[in-house]
């Protein structure tokens, strides 16, 4: 059975690592898997803004990091065709979602998760988790750093969400 192209739309994007105009070829598999990729990334605590007395860091690394998982699964459910351009140089689903994956999302967990665990671990028994969080020397910079990352995510999710013809449901920043 054909795969019915429903539109072209021409995208700029500019996540800091990847900052592109291109085309993308949207066909129905595309359109499915975008749609299931920003519901998550809408619903996320990684794509709201996390203040100096709010939240958890530790929550939203555990957000961040669950997006591979849900990222590998859309990936292997629609299989490679949400990877193969219609034309060259064009984007596809999976060119963007493993792209987020490997340069937004990897480098801030490969640096913090560690760095944030040895902290817990030094957790009195008497301190909640959130006292203990809010006297570590990393929390402000960290929650800078998720800043960054959350306006990527969001960026990503603006265009996964035009892909998916949905009015947008988390904004612009």
């Amino acid at each position: 059975m054909p795969i019915v192209k429903l539109s072209s739309t021409r995208f700029k994007v500019n996540l800091g690592f990847l900052s592109i105009e291109t085309n993308w070829e949207i066909n129905e598999i595309q359109k499915h898997a975008a749609w299931e990729m920003y519901v998550e990334l809408a619903t996320r605590t990684a794509t709201n803004k996390l203040s100096k007395d709010e939240g958890l860091l530790r929550e939203t690394l555990t957000s961040l990091h669950s997006l591979f998982a849900i990222t590998r699964d859309i990936l292997k459910k629609y299989g490679s065709l949400i990877a193969t351009p219609e034309n060259t140089g064009d984007i596809t689903f999976g060119h963007l979602a493993i792209s987020v994956l490997n340069k937004v999302l990897r480098p801030t967990l490969a640096k913090w998760h560690p760095i944030l665990l040895d902290w817990e671990q030094q957790k009195p028994i008497k301190k909640s988790s959130t006292e203990h969080e809010s006297q570590w020397e990393f929390n402000d910079k960290l929650r800078e750093e998720l800043n960054v990352v959350r306006l990527k995510l969001i960026e990503y999710a603006n265009v996964l969400g035009e892909v998916s013809e949905v009015s947008n449901l988390i904004g612009k920043e």
